[in-house]
């Protein structure tokens, strides 16, 4: 099933997404996020192939909010994750960070996913329990960094409560920080070892499904703000911290926790 799914998605950034490529006009949703044309046609395709593999519901996220919940709430015994374009307003700038994320869940836990980035021809997949990989090479690529001042932290500020942002802004506990705007990416390149750090507010299912399941079979570690177990809470509106080294995921965890105060964050 992971060879037909990577076939898959190569397959539809090649033919409906990279044809595309900073040649669509942008629409904005009733939740300020873009959209183009190119999220629309790779959506539908998507939705067709991924049941010939395996006969699941498809949750996309240029989907209605009505069906998103439907699909979920009756995806138990199996339920494709897709976001047909993650990082559109990169896709349609010309900035050459965004990929194409499709995870296979059952009872709200990925089992396989894959992230793939077109343009740099980067390909990240798990399956539960057999490891993760970019294009063949097992994950991570680099050692674990183990001390939290001389981390490198992919940090989304925008959706992060105003104490935690402000103390973040100002007084920073690791040595540099990134964000490029595609949450499947930050969590595939935090299991390559790119990143050793990941904070990100609150990601919707198809944010996350793909990349946690590559952190975790990476060997990283990930919760929410208030939640130990990372898929326990609301689906809707998942918190991240994260890290590769177990050690340096503690250290990180811990001083988030000491700097946030829960006075609402903003969904994706």
């Amino acid at each position: 099933m992971l060879e037909q799914l990577i076939a898959v998605v190569k397959d539809v950034a090649q033919e409906e997404i990279m044809p595309r490529y900073m040649q669509v006009v942008r629409h904005r949703k009733a939740d300020g996020s873009f959209y183009t044309e190119a999220d629309l046609v790779a959506q539908k395709v998507l939705l067709d192939k991924l049941q010939r593999i395996h006969p699941a519901a498809v949750m996309g996220e240029e989907m209605s909010i009505q069906q998103q919940h439907a699909l979920w709430e009756a995806g138990d015994a199996g339920l494709w994750s897709v976001d047909p374009i993650d990082g559109t307003s990169n896709f349609f700038n010309g900035l050459p960070y965004f990929g194409v994320s499709v995870a296979l869940m059952r009872k709200g836990r990925s089992i396989l996913g894959v992230v793939y980035n077109p343009v740099t021809k980067e390909l990240f997949y798990a399956e539960k329990g057999k490891g993760a990989y970019l294009n063949g090479i097992r994950l991570p690529l680099r050692n674990r960094e183990t001390h939290l001042r001389n981390a490198i932290a992919n940090v989304d500020l925008k959706r992060l409560d105003r104490k935690l942002a402000e103390k973040i802004a100002a007084s920073p506990p690791y040595a540099s920080q990134r964000n490029f705007g595609a949450c499947t990416l930050e969590w595939c390149y935090t299991a390559a070892g790119y990143f050793d750090l990941y904070l990100h507010g609150g990601q919707k299912p198809w944010d996350y499904a793909a990349g946690c399941l590559i952190l975790e079979e990476s060997g990283g570690s990930m919760c929410s703000f208030e939640q130990d177990d990372y898929w326990a809470g609301s689906p809707w509106q998942r918190s991240v911290i994260a890290a590769l080294d177990p050690a340096l995921f503690r250290q990180w965890r811990d001083w988030v926790r000491a700097h946030y105060q829960n006075d609402g964050i903003s969904a994706v």
